[in-house]
């Protein structure tokens, strides 16, 4: 039920940081701390709004008949017009809402833009944020300090047609290395079929095989500053690997250099591929297409068997303003919505992953078809740089062209990701 969001966050969150940050250095805290009145809630909207938002009543409900005084009003907002939304918010503090959803990608922008508050003590002193899965806690912190609290996280695994397996009697891949030599072997044997469905655009799919072979992205130094380390040794060895896929015995550059992960994830679901890389919140469209009762997922293997790649953590995040008039109600209701209860309650309304620990073991015992992503959790996940930089990499789609150069022949390992590397440097320098 739920959109492929934290995919596009990272593309949307672009144009919030980017071309719509605001003028100012940075919106000012209230002085104040009101414990009556109204509480402004910002959620996204969704294009199933209802069994999210029969959600969010209840917790509404259960907020203002435990605050006496205190109504809470939700807003859904479009996801496509949050830049104008927040960029006015972050302005004009009167307009702006006490408690607001955003992606994680969205969140050093909207820091460095000072929109939202430190919730670094108040989620110290949480009873329940203890259990908060330490690596998706990452993704809500710029420089060490926590701006939100993940609500619900999304994370990709290898889809796979058990049928074909079977008919073929083969057995999913142990490493990353098996990757490529099985999906030559399913593609020769059936010419109709792409032996995995990837894509030139699809950079969430890529960067577990540069995680995995002990690349990164960039390193960050003492001083908080990055440098791209997307054309070291290391990172050019799972670049190559993932675009190993990209060949015409695999999955043709014709075919799938122009694909990202939604047209990747469709090829799948429409029977015309054998594997592909897909996330959680994908089980739905999987599901509605004739593969259906046909597949299984298992996590994405690490270099060794037994060992899982790590995956991209995807998700949104609940945040209290900085300007809010209303802090520690802000606080609570964020606490609330996005407690273990409620997170819960969400899985069960829209199938988000919850971030809680304990949650999501509960999940994975209920609901097997959830355990690959739940392992994938636990075995660790990875994030982009928490820099402002980053969204202006990704509206520049500096590492899918990377790839794209390279599926097509059009330039080597080394040559394409030592100009991604050139160009990365050059937006972390002007951050």
């Amino acid at each position: 039920m739920r959109r492929i969001r934290w995919t596009a966050l990272a593309l949307l969150g672009a144009l919030a940081v980017t071309g719509c940050a605001p003028a100012q250095s940075g919106t000012s805290a209230s002085s104040t701390d009101t414990t009556t009145g109204q509480l402004r809630v910002w959620l996204f909207q969704e294009v199933n709004q209802g069994p999210e938002q029969a959600v969010v009543n209840a917790a509404v409900k259960e907020f203002e008949a435990a605050h006496s005084g205190v109504t809470v009003d939700v807003q859904y907002i479009q996801v496509d017009s949050r830049a104008e939304r927040f960029k006015a918010a972050f302005s004009d503090p009167a307009s702006a809402p006490d408690v607001a959803e955003f992606g994680n990608t969205d969140l050093a922008g909207y820091v460095a833009d000072g929109g939202f508050a430190d919730l670094s003590s108040d989620v110290s002193s949480w009873s329940e944020g203890k259990d908060l899965d330490p690596t998706i806690l990452n993704t809500a912190k710029v420089n060490g300090k926590l701006y939100a609290v993940p609500w619900f996280v999304g994370v990709r695994a290898l889809y796979y047609r058990t049928d074909v397996f079977s008919q073929l009697g083969l057995n999913p891949p142990a490493t990353l290395a098996d990757l490529a030599p099985l999906a030559r072997q399913i593609h020769a044997a059936r010419p109709d079929m792409l032996g995995i469905s990837v894509g030139g655009k699809y950079q969430y799919a890529a960067m577990p095989f540069i995680w995995a072979n002990g690349g990164d992205l960039a390193t960050e130094s003492s001083t908080g500053t990055y440098k791209a380390a997307i054309d070291s040794p290391l990172s050019q060895t799972g670049i190559s690997e993932y675009t190993s896929l990209l060949g015409n015995d695999i999955c043709p550059p014709s075919q799938c250099a122009q694909n990202g992960g939604d047209a990747s994830v469709q090829a799948f679901a429409a029977g015309k591929a054998a594997m592909t890389i897909g996330g959680d919140f994908n089980r739905t469209a999987v599901d509605a297409g004739v593969v259906h009762g046909k597949y299984a997922v298992v996590p994405l293997p690490g270099t060794t068997a037994g060992s899982i790649a790590p995956a991209f953590a995807g998700g949104d995040l609940l945040g209290v303003t900085k300007s809010t008039s209303h802090r520690t109600l802000a606080v609570a209701f964020t606490e609330l919505l996005a407690g273990k209860e409620y997170q819960l309650k969400m899985f069960q309304a829209m199938g988000n992953l919850p971030t809680f620990t304990d949650v999501q073991a509960q999940v994975a015992a209920s609901t097997p078809a959830e355990a690959p992503f739940i392992r994938t959790l636990k075995a660790g996940t990875r994030f982009v740089p928490s820099t402002p930089a980053w969204a202006k990499i990704d509206a520049q789609s500096i590492i899918a062209t990377m790839l794209q150069q390279i599926a097509t022949g059009a330039k080597s390992v080394q040559q394409a990701s030592s100009a991604a590397a050139d160009s990365m440097n050059a937006e972390f320098g002007s951050s």
